[in-house]
């Protein structure tokens, strides 16, 4: 191997050693900055964190352009490929449409901000999770059990989402209970408006205007005459999604725990079996 090729070696080498290196560092910057100062700033951590996924691809790039015009064997080659753009152009368009897409996609993503870092939200398809990241290519979605959504910008930024963080984050939990159609209906409505108004999470976001009205912090209605049962809804207002869930299931349980004590039945669904036998008894008589 003569000098003139272990000095292009070398090069390559150390270009992408250096790309490598930068990367890191700025990454690291950016990351702390994410996770110290933004809270402080009151700035949107989203913007940092879609140019901290950006940096890799900027600083590779710019280290192969370099290789590319520093290695005359390869700055050959890459005169040689814009001699034939035409081609190469139709060539890389159908290989890298969905790539470009996709960036493209995150990019409006950033503009427009349809959710952010740190937002709730639930897919078409009932999953639901924590937006974690937001990278070129695709949005990374922490779900309750933490494993991780990884769906393509280019996807994620046509579906219709529910953002429960985009403005308030206060939440309306609507908690539905079954009584049977025997019970008492004023006195289960009584029974979940006090479970309700105990729990710690339940806030009170009546107007003025309601709260001189003397309308009610938490509001039960009768939604459903079902075929077993008389359905019964509870709205409650909660600090935040999370919040929202602790509590319907703490009420779930507490109501629950009051009707077997009050004597408010929930119903079991009664079904008739007829026999074959019997069938023919009859039609005999």
């Amino acid at each position: 191997m003569n000098n003139v090729n272990l000095y292009y070696i070398l090069l390559v080498v150390i270009t992408l050693s250096i790309a490598l290196i930068v990367t890191l560092i700025l990454r690291k910057i950016i990351n702390v900055f994410i996770n110290k100062y933004s809270e402080k700033l009151k700035t949107d951590p989203t913007n940092f964190s879609f140019l901290k996924n950006s940096i890799s691809f900027i600083i590779y790039s710019l280290a192969i352009i370099f290789i590319f015009f520093k290695i005359p064997y390869l700055k050959s080659i890459g005169t040689a490929l814009f001699a034939s753009a035409g081609i190469l152009a139709v060539a890389v368009g159908f290989a890298s449409q969905k790539a470009f897409t996709n960036i493209i996609s995150g990019i409006f993503m950033l503009i427009f901000k349809p959710f952010k870092i740190g937002d709730i939200v639930e897919l078409p398809d009932s999953r639901e999770g924590i937006v974690e990241e937001i990278t070129l290519r695709h949005t990374v979605i922490r779900n309750w059990e933490s494993q991780r959504i990884i769906i393509p910008n280019s996807i994620i930024s046509e579906e219709t989402l529910i953002n429960s963080s985009i403005t308030d984050e206060k939440i309306r939990k609507q908690v539905l209970f079954g009584i049977s159609y025997d019970s008492n209906i004023d006195k289960a409505i009584d029974i979940i408006t006090e479970e309700a108004l105990k729990h710690p999470l339940t806030i009170d976001k009546r107007t003025k205007q309601e709260k001189k009205n003397n309308d009610p912090v938490v509001v039960v209605r009768v939604v459903g005459l079902a075929d077993f049962s008389v359905n019964l809804k509870a709205y409650i207002w909660t600090a935040n999604y999370g919040d929202g869930f602790v509590l319907k299931c703490d009420l779930l349980k507490s109501v629950k725990e009051r009707f077997d004590r009050e004597g408010i039945e929930i119903p079991f669904p009664y079904r008739t079996v007829v026999f074959k036998k019997d069938l023919q008894d009859v039609k005999k008589d």
